[in-house]
């Protein structure tokens, strides 16, 4: 259930690793190849690339996994949330031109502003809902109709958006008696679970709240932990080891 998280950050790239947007591309590629074996998805966080004005590198980035690994899924993470015709153009960014299987997306802007993001048959749409970060409760744990905010979205997106498309929540690993509310509100649905490694959740409580009846049901993304696990002139090496001892924990769970 391991998702390895793909944020390129010039400042924090290994010894001899090229700190300009074609090394960008160059070290996730090699992030990618050396943890594949123990991931379930990848996940690029776009705005990494956009601000180097890496774009192409991105574009790259994707048809490497897409072609070397095509049974792992690829989450462009984008957090993209607009209407009408600019949503469906952030859709087509993600699903015509980086081919990823599923996008991260901000329902704040209400339902039609996913319909566009649903339109593409087959691709997902992962709606943000119980995020990680601390402020993440000054709105989604506001009462609304008696309930979280973040419960109505995960109540949304059982009773409404999955007649629509493939969807999925963003809950984070920093909040796990939430994240056990929200697996028992959506029962089987697939949830990206942030907050592991560097952002401090426990792997442990994690799986056993969000867990389904099967035992998965999550993509539990870890990024900082794993690409930056060493400095030094093993960092691929390194990178593997990370991968493989969170892949182990994970399961033992």
């Amino acid at each position: 259930m391991l998702c390895v998280g793909l944020d390129p950050d010039l400042d924090k790239f290994p010894d001899g690793v090229e700190r300009s947007a074609r090394g960008a591309l160059d070290f996730c590629r090699r992030v990618v190849d050396s943890t594949a074996e123990f991931a379930c998805a990848f996940k690029p966080q776009i705005a990494y690339f956009a601000a180097l004005g890496a774009e192409r590198d991105l574009e790259q980035l994707c048809a490497h996994i897409r072609e070397q690994h095509p049974n792992i899924v690829l989450i462009l993470d984008a957090k993209r949330g607009d209407i009408g015709p600019t949503a469906e153009r952030y859709a087509r960014e993600a699903f015509d031109r980086y081919g990823a299987d599923a996008v991260t997306v901000n329902p704040y802007l209400g339902t039609d502003s996913l319909e566009p993001f649903f339109a593409h048959s087959g691709k997902g749409v992962i709606v943000l809902c119980r995020t990680s970060n601390p402020g993440s409760g000054d709105f989604q744990s506001l009462t609304v109709d008696g309930q979280p905010l973040y419960e109505r979205v995960a109540r949304l997106a059982v009773d409404d958006w999955t007649k629509r498309g493939e969807v999925a929540l963003v809950v984070g690993a920093t909040y796990p008696d939430e994240l056990a509310r929200v697996r028992a509100i959506v029962a089987d649905l697939p949830l990206l679970v942030p907050g592991i490694g560097a952002q401090g959740g426990d792997v442990a409580a994690t799986v056993t709240a969000g867990r389904d009846a099967s035992g998965y049901g999550m993509m539990i993304n870890s990024s900082r932990a794993i690409l930056y696990a060493s400095s030094g002139a093993n960092w691929v090496e390194a990178t593997t080891r990370a991968a493989e001892r969170t892949r182990d924990e994970i399961r033992a769970v």
